[in-house]
């Protein structure tokens, strides 16, 4: 875990800060960044990321403190930023719930403090309180486009126009509060490469601690919650936001090995080749290398034995899914060997397939499957073949036809086919429903951009 936001470098923490920390790291966390706040606590969080391997600074001056900024401070700002441990400036923005200094020198100063960051190359983090419009506008008018809205408290319409920006949106634990709907709202639709957490601790403790000091472990129930309202497991949402922290942060390192096995949710998927026979224009892998955390841009193809070596007990798992950054039936060898060892051992075998499988091997494949896969996954896609060429871009001429004879030949031998479509640009998703229940299928739409 990465808390991304706390402040450990507050009088509340002063009488136990160590054991503070000693509990964050007992729980899983990976690293924290402490958030400077005022001209004190700059030189303390410095002094405590100094001091900690793995305890990271911001640097910045609160909206309640912006009053106080001036020629002399930019400056120190400036020479701080320049420090080993300092991976962010902020916490910097707007406040006009409290109003602890004038609009307009808040506005001005938290211009000042994004030039650093523009400057630097630092991100930002952002405050934000009843002041959407204005933080928006002058973000927008400086083409701020690596940050973080910090503890976001706006609506649906807020964090689309954050995401739009580039931004980064962090979670806070008010979504484990009673009343928090509209934050778990936006907590379940920020994609996947866009989500943090964070405490903000000492303030905000999730329950059950509410209402009393909140410290970085408690991250973890922001975790919970999160996982819940966007239906993965709490592996998965540690693993995609601490990925996102170091992505942003530039903090640690990331692998760069694509992986072959990856679990999400309870299911294991085998990402077995990135070869592929479409260039889907809502194709992920044409995005980025990760997926819920997971970097699958595969430098070689894995062995079978490899394969079956990294499955261990298929059998812990609901299910396991042959599904990559590529099309598996190209490795259609392979998938009879692996699933009929995965039968063999008690596991479920499921294949996400553009349906191509017969075209490649100029043969009927699906009458192979029989008994090793008990579901296909198969990407219809559009309800005819221009539509189809046109967001899949097929290697093979007859590709959409060969797509519809797949489908029918498959619920022949294999027990469950769905017929998936994804709700892209001018696909008529009642026509792809109707063609899917002719074939003898199931029918599934997919969200754009929801990979995993």
């Amino acid at each position: 875990m990465i808390d991304t936001h706390c402040h450990l470098e507050m009088d509340a923490f002063d009488h136990d800060r160590e054991a503070v920390i000693e509990r964050a790291f007992n729980s899983g966390m990976e690293a924290m960044i402490t958030i400077a706040s005022d001209v004190q606590s700059n030189v303390k969080a410095i002094s405590l990321s100094e001091l900690y391997p793995k305890i990271y600074a911001s640097v910045g001056i609160h909206p309640h403190d912006a009053r106080f900024f001036n020629d002399d401070i930019y400056t120190r700002l400036l020479e701080y930023s320049k420090k080993d441990k300092v991976v962010a400036i902020g916490e910097t923005g707007l406040d006009y719930h409290y109003e602890n200094t004038i609009k307009e020198i808040q506005r001005n100063v938290f211009i000042r403090q994004l030039e650093i960051s523009i400057d630097t190359g630092l991100p930002v983090i952002i405050h934000s309180r009843e002041a959407e419009v204005d933080t928006l506008n002058i973000l927008k008018e400086y083409n701020i486009s690596k940050g973080v809205f910090h503890c976001f408290s706006g609506d649906i319409n807020m964090a689309r126009e954050v995401l739009s920006l580039g931004l980064y949106i962090s979670i806070p634990g008010i979504i484990t509060f009673k009343k928090a709907q509209t934050l778990r709202d936006v907590a379940k639709m920020v994609p996947d490469d866009m989500l943090l957490v964070e405490t903000d601790s000492p303030y905000l403790a999730p329950v059950p601690f509410r209402g009393k000091r909140n410290e970085p472990a408690y991250v973890i129930h922001t975790i919970k919650a999160v996982a819940e309202v966007r239906n993965v497991s709490v592996e998965d949402v540690i693993r995609l936001t601490t990925l996102n922290a170091k992505r942003l942060f530039k903090i640690l390192n990331t692998t760069n090995i694509g992986v072959v096995t990856y679990k999400i949710r309870d299911s294991l998927y085998l990402n077995i080749t990135n070869r592929c026979t479409n260039k889907c224009s809502f194709c992920i892998k044409f995005q980025k290398d990760h997926v819920k955390g997971h970097n699958l841009r595969l430098t070689s193809e894995p062995k079978d034995d490899d394969i079956i070596r990294e499955i261990g007990d298929p059998t812990i798992y609901k299910e396991i899914v042959f599904c990559g950054y590529g099309e598996p039936t190209i490795r259609i060898d392979t998938i009879k060997t692996v699933a009929s060892w995965i039968k063999s051992k008690g596991g479920r075998v499921r294949i996400n397939t553009n349906g191509h499988g017969n075209i490649i091997h100029k043969r009927n494949i699906a009458a192979e499957l029989k008994g090793l896969v008990d579901t296909l996954s198969i990407s219809l896609d559009a309800q005819d073949s221009v539509t189809y060429n046109r967001l899949c871009l097929p290697v093979y001429d007859n590709a959409f036809d060969e797509v519809i004879a797949f489908i029918r030949e498959s619920v022949k031998y294999i027990p469950e086919v769905t017929a998936t479509v994804v709700n892209a640009e001018g696909v008529d998703v009642e026509a792809c429903e109707r063609l899917a229940k002719n074939l003898g299928a199931g029918f599934r739409l997919r969200k754009l951009d929801d990979v995993g």
